[in-house]
């Protein structure tokens, strides 16, 4: 295979140019990092099932009508996805309070929000991903008004979604984080959804006994990262076709 030219490098995550004009692919890692990448760990299977999870939700939000930079899985690893220009603003979705807002506002981590709180950041590891307001955002021009609104309207219908999807699976959405990107076919542009939905980015409780099934039991030093993640995907009943011994997957790179 023609060996591609890497485009971006995450944390969790590195993008290739794709196959096709518009097009990425995306490639999971295992590396597992917190507060900003100060802790870093590697967990085995931890990219081959946030792939299956991204593509399953990103799947289903698709089918709701809401536009998505997700194409198709490749393989274990990699899946490929439309080229967007990021727009640097992180979207915070809080249900319940947990994290850094329990240390900002001092509430109780368990504690219902009043209704769903949007929160958002403006998309810089230097500067540790600060929060910013709407008239930040516009003022400069991270995105307009009309982009906001889009983003906002999209944000809480995902929210909906993804909260019963989650119910019915007897886990409770806490969190999570989306991003935009700005995906330009000619001459029309339009907001999509991008990065990843999966336990690396979301607060995922379960609804009896309240065990975290995210990336806090990597965070808080819990243990069982791998088990938490395995049981999110056995869950939404997309274990990977050899179950927990196919978890690590091919470790290259395009």
């Amino acid at each position: 295979m023609t060996r591609r030219r890497r485009v971006y490098e995450g944390k969790a995550k590195v993008l290739f140019e794709g196959p096709e004009p518009g097009t990425l692919v995306q490639y999971f890692k295992d590396d597992a990092t917190a507060f900003n990448g100060v802790k870093k760990s590697t967990v085995t299977g931890k990219g081959v099932l946030n792939n299956r999870i991204s593509e399953h939700l990103m799947s289903r939000i698709g089918e709701m009508g809401i536009p998505n930079h997700f194409i198709r899985r490749l393989n274990m690893r990699e899946q490929l996805i439309k080229e967007v220009e990021i727009i640097p603003v992180e979207v915070i979705v809080r249900n319940v309070a947990a994290g850094s807002i329990c240390t900002r506002l001092g509430l109780t981590e368990g504690q219902p929000m009043p209704r769903t709180l949007v929160e958002y950041c403006f998309k810089s590891d230097d500067l540790n991903d600060p929060l910013v307001s709407e008239e930040h955002i516009t003022a400069f021009g991270w995105a307009s008004s009309q982009e906001l609104d889009e983003i906002m309207s999209m944000t809480l219908r995902i929210n909906d979604f993804l909260c019963g999807l989650f119910t019915a699976i007897g886990i409770r959405l806490i969190d999570f984080k989306l991003e935009f990107g700005r995906y330009f076919d000619g001459d029309e542009m339009q907001i999509i959804l991008a990065d990843e939905i999966s336990p690396d980015n979301c607060r995922l409780w379960d609804i009896a006994t309240n065990e975290k099934l995210d990336k806090d039991r990597f965070r808080r030093d819990l243990g069982g990262v791998e088990d938490a993640y395995q049981e999110v995907a056995k869950r939404l009943g997309i274990m990977p076709e050899g179950g927990p011994n196919d978890l690590k997957g091919s470790n290259s790179m395009q």
